[in-house]
């Protein structure tokens, strides 16, 4: 949860504090400095805490508070972020954290029940494109090219694949359509990825991480 406080007639806000303190929260707070959002010393931070907007019900009427589900991303200022409103929030509050987050990567406002999803897919996420990515390194390790050139390959290869993604707006099926030819290497090597379970294991790992979301929120 963060408490934002804006300047008049300014690009950039007062100050920023963050209950919780924990690697999101930094990552949203060293996002915002890079942007030139907020300066760090108006950038201030409690003891961690995790809970939904039901917790915070018995806060005063006019206290307006909103959901936020960041992630570590943020730090690069390519974040994938989700925000949720609470009953007393409004549309200037959602427009001010929206533009604000926004200086961090990408932000869409969602109904709270896809807070928790977000955290499996986005959050938690990152960890799963990691191990991916060092998957791919290691494969092209093995046929023989050098650890750092394999790993720093990889990781733009991955860069590359979202952006085309994110710019063309094409679903994921045409673009990997679209790189097989018949007989090729790629059509070879999915065939592999589909007999290891790749898909399945991706999506029960979603699902498993989103399930301990919504368990930790209950807390």
């Amino acid at each position: 949860m963060a408490a934002v406080a804006a300047k008049p007639d300014s690009q950039r806000v007062g100050f920023v504090g963050f209950v919780g303190a924990g690697r999101m929260a930094e990552a949203i707070a060293q996002g915002l400095i890079r942007a030139g959002k907020v300066e760090a010393q108006h950038v201030l931070a409690s003891a961690p805490t995790d809970r939904n907007l039901c917790h915070f019900r018995l806060l005063p009427p006019n206290a307006r508070v909103l959901r936020v589900s960041p992630n570590l991303p943020c730090v690069v200022q390519e974040g994938a972020m989700v925000m949720a409103r609470g009953r007393h929030a409004g549309n200037s509050e959602a427009e001010l954290l929206q533009t604000l987050l926004e200086a961090c990567g990408q932000c869409e406002e969602v109904p709270e029940a896809h807070v928790d999803i977000h955290t499996g897919l986005s959050g938690s996420g990152v960890a799963f494109v990691c191990m991916f990515s060092e998957a791919l390194a290691e494969g092209a390790i093995k046929m023989g090219m050098p650890s750092g050139l394999a790993h720093r390959l990889a990781a733009q290869t991955l860069l590359g694949t979202a952006k085309m993604l994110l710019q063309k707006g094409q679903h994921p099926a045409q673009l990997r359509t679209d790189t097989c030819t018949p007989g090729g290497t790629t059509i070879h090597g999915l065939h592999v990825l589909e007999q290891g379970g790749l898909r399945a294991a991706t999506m029960s790992a979603v699902e498993a991480a989103t399930c301990r979301a919504k368990e930790l929120s209950r807390k």
